[in-house]
């Protein structure tokens, strides 16, 4: 039986590369990983037992369940069903493209909601364990939400009640319903018919919403703010998530990484912002090569925006923050980008992040232990391994996208800023090679891997910066691991 990775997909994967095919095998296997996730948070509902899923929550997840199943047969084969005798679930010819179903089931943020679910259902949880009884009843009340939505894009006409929580009813892709009400739950009776939503509270106005093609749907009501998307990268690609609705978009009640900062709520002057950076992005993207762009379209499907961080500047400047998370596979956090040209290097350093963690949960590249004990030039903290791993394969895509834009562009200012932060990153990495080839904690595969890590960085190092840059990069590296020693060197 073939490795469920091909060699011919972890060599491009370790030159920070990867060809159609190989991106496509990653989105493929995290797709799948969240399709059973989802069937994990069916299978523990239904063996939670009442004390943690009461008879009336389970009976309505089953509901849910069935107008999810209902929106995707009628929107796969449309009101006469499928053909005779081909069989639901098996159908002649080319699989079908994803529907808008499939597509919604699989969105970034699907990850983390089922994860906090589980944890909700889990071993731990109940009474004794101190924790909210509400949270397993409102974890899944999230698949009404998402049945709703795919429901109301395939033409099902339907009448359900959802509840707002903590003041907003949010419904993943069309926008959210705000009612004021503060950390109290209120229910809100949905209907839909042909292509409107009515939104019926006690004692309020209805609120009627329009759906829209894509991302978002209009309503004249204050109380409604749309999903945003911004356009696709690339003429025919699939527009962007600019997500600052959904409350599973950032970590919800635990430790925040000390790096990143807290969901933005934007306004239309911050979506104008993100459009105008957005739109030179390609490009700036397009001069660290093909595949830097490639990447982008295909593992790049939602965008979360951050709050500046501390001791930025009002307009964004002097400051900001990125970051991705494993369980939300697809999506990038950022913080308001300030030009196209750091955006894109945003971009090339998170999806690395995103190419890697895809490609460790299907092959086992290391057996390090979590110890944080590695020097890591970009950070002031010791680094366990696997993150050192993980900023090294970032930081030296970001040299070889700083090489080749230096290398690409015409314009003397431009072509010196980016020989100087590719002197930076490859100074950087050259630091942090020697502790992870020299790893006896590698796996084969693994060692093949961070092999043609090094191989790219001295291809690299074939083409130098400018001699004041690199002396600069080396200067800033040494005062770094003198800093680093005297902080976390062990007491003699």
């Amino acid at each position: 039986m073939p490795p469920a990775v091909p060699e011919r997909a972890l060599t491009e994967l370790g030159r920070t590369e990867g060809g159609p095919e190989t991106l496509r095998l990653l989105v493929r296997d995290q797709h799948t990983r969240r399709l059973l996730l989802l069937r994990a948070v069916l299978d523990a509902a239904e063996s939670a037992g009442p004390g943690l899923c009461p008879v009336a929550v389970l009976a309505r997840l089953r509901e849910d369940w069935a107008l999810l199943e209902e929106a995707e047969r009628l929107e796969r084969y449309g009101p006469a069903g499928p053909p005779s005798g081909s069989g639901a679930d098996a159908p002649r010819g080319n699989p079908p493209p994803p529907s808008a179903v499939r597509t919604l089931l699989l969105h970034p943020f699907i990850g983390p909601w089922a994860g906090e679910a589980l944890r909700a259902l889990g071993p731990g949880a109940g009474p004794a364990s101190g924790r909210d009884p509400r949270e397993p009843a409102r974890a899944l009340a999230y698949v009404g939400r998402l049945a709703a939505v795919a429901a109301a894009r395939a033409g099902v006409s339907y009448a359900v009640r959802l509840t707002a929580h903590d003041g907003v009813l949010a419904l993943p892709s069309l926008g959210a319903l705000h009612t004021g009400d503060g950390r109290g739950d209120t229910e809100v009776a949905v209907v839909h018919r042909h292509g409107r939503l009515t939104l019926r509270r006690s004692g309020e106005t209805d609120v009627v919403v329009r759906l829209q093609n894509g991302a978002g749907a209009w309503s004249e009501a204050a109380a409604w703010t749309p999903a945003y998307a911004l356009p696709g990268l690339v003429p025919g690609s699939a527009a962007v998530p600019l997500d600052d609705l959904d409350p599973y978009r950032t970590a919800r009640g635990g430790a925040r990484p000390d790096t990143l900062s807290g969901p933005a709520v934007l306004d239309d002057a911050d979506r104008k912002h993100w459009l105008h950076t957005w739109s030179g992005t390609a490009a700036a993207l397009g001069l660290g090569g093909e595949r830097r762009l490639a990447e982008a379209v295909t593992l790049l499907h939602c965008l979360v925006p951050l709050a500046a961080p501390p001791g930025s500047g009002p307009d964004g400047a002097g400051g900001s923050c990125s970051g991705t998370r494993r369980e939300a596979f697809g999506a990038v956090l950022s913080s308001a980008p300030a030009t196209a040209t750091t955006f894109a290097a945003t971009l090339v350093h998170e999806i690395q992040h995103t190419k890697l963690a895809a490609l460790g949960a299907m092959v086992t590249l290391h057996h390090a232990s979590p110890e944080a004990r590695h020097f890591a030039p970009w950070r002031p903290d010791p680094r366990p391994y696997d993150g050192l791993l993980q900023g090294a394969y970032s930081h030296l895509a970001l040299a070889d996208y700083f090489q080749r834009a230096a290398l690409a562009t015409t314009l003397p200012a431009q072509r010196d800023a980016a020989w100087a932060q590719h002197a930076r990153y490859q100074a950087q990495v050259g630091a942090a090679l020697p502790a992870l080839v020299g790893s006896g904690d590698l796996t084969v595969r693994g060692r093949r891997f961070v092999d043609r890590m090094v191989e790219v960085y001295e291809r690299l190092a074939e083409q130098p910066p400018p001699r004041g840059h690199a002396a600069r990069a080396t200067a800033y590296v040494q005062a770094a691991r003198t800093l680093w020693s005297r902080r976390h060197a062990p007491a003699e």
